[in-house]
């Protein structure tokens, strides 16, 4: 992958949660494939399920429920299953779908901005 693909691939994600949650997916997965001696202590890890489970709060707390993100939590929990990252995975799929699909942006409760005016 070239710097170009990337940089226009992070531009095309518009959205600032989209990125937050790109990012702290990364990070997630990032920790528990580098950091898997620590997480390697038995079949399920208090520590590493402690950290599946921040992180599929805060990833729905961001981008909403999506059926992507159960899955992920699952597999999260079988062993060798958590070196693959299955959270990173779930977000470009969740973004990616709801880019498709034209979906809105949920705006946080307050006035409407103003419509932008094309002037000639």
């Amino acid at each position: 992958m070239t710097w170009d693909m990337l940089s226009r691939f992070w531009g095309g994600l518009r959205v600032p949660e989209h990125r937050s949650a790109l990012m702290l997916a990364m990070a997630a997965d990032a920790l528990q494939i580098a950091a898997f001696p620590l997480f390697a202590e038995g079949g399920i890890s208090p520590l590493d399920t402690l950290l599946d489970v921040a992180v599929a709060f805060i990833l729905i707390r961001m981008l909403g429920w999506h059926w992507a993100f159960l899955p992920s939590l699952i597999a999260e929990v079988v062993p060798g299953l958590d070196l693959f990252p299955t959270w990173t995975a779930a977000v470009l799929y969740v973004v990616h779908e709801r880019a498709d699909s034209g979906e809105g942006v949920v705006l946080p409760p307050g006035p409407a901005p103003e419509p932008r005016r094309q002037g000639f």
